[in-house]
């Protein structure tokens, strides 16, 4: 047999320390400390940080508003829809609707940037999927701290290079998955880590969306833009497409390939979240994808995919099961009726979504989006019984630190404080493993995964979906 050659040595030893290093941070509440702020960018607790949003509807909106509460001052808003800006910046807003009368405006989030450079200390990035990371990495190249709305990027690639950008220039990070700052959520990751249920074996989890259009072709008609939005500057890095009435902009860009990432993309940030710490999960080794009317625009109107993760540090291998659209007659899209028994006996149907561990001792079930309540049932028991019940965990210790509020840890970390316990860099590699499911979607084919190199070993055409082109004047 031929000896390895000692460069091939070196490499296998890298990824090796690399997939470790790795499972390490996603196993750990010490991704709380994450990097330290570098010394020019700390802020007292007491002064105020100035705040620039990119995407000042939707979310954005409520980003911002949340922010504002906590003292900050919102000094410059961006939005490519002059009617979103005009709305949040008028000095008489509508009843039960924040404005910011004061802060500069701005269609171009470059521009912005790029003008206000000295004057901002933090931004919010809450615009669909496709601008994530090309505003999030401008402005951490800057300095400036960030909160990025979930999922964090638009690809694979984009995700790596998020957690490398932030940790290379030590700047205070979040990703707007809000559960992670549940108690619930958090004491979840204890009991689970503590083994309570035992090995876990298995992992369901599902969901209700797409609430939006998947499944559909691209429009063979082209419209007239609207006078108040910027169609260049929406689309940013995505390939050119003729504007077509209410069908990209505001909200039902998320089932579109090049903008969004679809149900799973959208919600698993949130509802794989506590399973994804709790479990410690490194990279899988395979993800294979089953999906009802994807095509080449849209993705699917129902899928279920496969992640194969191999055995970490005390745990043994771990198969997750993701699920999402319409359950059809025979539950593909759902987990099998005999897994759920127990859930729909306790609640007279089975919820919408959910996150369901299976153990060797018991399991543990989430019927929320968030993991902000969980159930519990061990082997010998016949129902579900709430976490604040079962005395398996009364002598459990607490051993994450509970959160002040989701917006306080940020401006906290921005301060100078201990990391957000989502920070890229734990949240952008949560990002990386759930977007491989939209690659085997796309991909169409079972994929065997090498994840410090982030490629498909049997795939070469995966890697045009993990590294997406983008249009000049964009990059990451």
């Amino acid at each position: 047999m031929k000896k390895p050659s000692a460069s091939n040595q070196t490499s296998a030893q890298i990824n090796r320390r690399q997939f470790l290093y790795y499972s390490a941070i996603a196993a750990s509440a010490a991704a709380m400390t994450g990097p330290a702020l570098a010394k020019s960018r700390r802020r007292s607790a007491n002064e105020k940080l100035n705040v620039a949003v990119v995407g000042s509807g939707g979310k954005g909106s409520s980003d911002t508003d949340d922010v504002a509460k906590l003292g900050e001052n919102i000094v410059a808003l961006c939005d490519v829809d002059q009617n979103t800006l005009d709305a949040r910046t008028t000095l008489n807003p509508k009843p039960n609707q924040k404005s910011y009368p004061n802060a500069k405006k701005y269609r171009d989030y470059r521009k912005m940037l790029e003008a206000m450079e000295k004057q901002i200390d933090a931004v919010i990035v809450a615009t669909p999927d496709h601008i994530h990371a090309p505003a999030s990495i401008m402005a951490m190249k800057m300095g400036k701290h960030v909160y990025c709305q979930k999922p964090l990027t638009h690809s694979v690639y984009e995700a790596r290079r998020m957690r490398e950008v932030a940790a290379k220039y030590k700047v205070a990070t979040q990703m707007g998955n809000q559960g992670s700052a549940g108690n619930g959520l958090r004491r979840a990751v204890e009991v689970i880590q503590a083994g309570a249920i035992g090995q876990v074996r298995q992992l369901h989890v599902w969901s209700n969306r797409p609430s939006w259009p998947q499944g559909i072709d691209r429009p063979g008609q082209t419209d007239p833009v609207p006078s108040t939005l910027d169609w260049e500057l929406w689309l940013g890095p995505a390939p050119f497409r003729p504007y077509v009435k209410d069908t990209y902009h505001p909200f039902k860009w998320r089932g579109w390939q090049d903008f969004g990432t679809g149900a799973l993309g959208d919600m698993a940030c949130h509802t794989v979240n506590m399973p994804f710490r709790g479990l410690k999960l490194g990279f899988p080794t395979s993800i294979e994808a089953e999906t009802t009317g994807i095509n080449k625009e849209t993705y699917a109107k129902s899928s279920k995919i496969k992640f194969e993760f191999p055995a970490r540090k005390g745990m043994v291998p771990v198969s997750f099961w993701w699920y999402d659209g319409k359950p059809d007659a025979s539950d593909t899209f759902r987990p099998h009726p005999y897994l759920t028994a127990d859930i729909v006996a306790s609640r007279g149907e089975l919820p919408g979504s959910g996150c369901l561990l299976v153990g060797d001792k018991g399991r543990i079930f989430s019927p929320d989006d968030y993991g902000s309540q969980f159930f519990i049932r061990m082997n010998d028991e016949k129902e579900l019984k709430g976490s604040q019940d079962h005395d398996a965990l009364r002598n459990i210790p607490q051993s994450i630190p509970r959160s002040p509020g989701h917006y306080k840890e940020w401006v906290n970390a921005c301060k100078g404080g201990p990391a957000a316990y989502s920070n890229f860099d734990i949240a952008a590699y949560l990002t990386e493993i759930i977007l491989l499911g939209c690659v085997a979607m796309r991909v169409g084919k079972k994929l065997d995964w090498d994840g410090p190199r982030m490629r498909a070993k049997n795939s070469p055409e995966a890697a045009q979906y993990v590294h997406r082109k983008y249009r000049k004047g964009y990059s990451v």
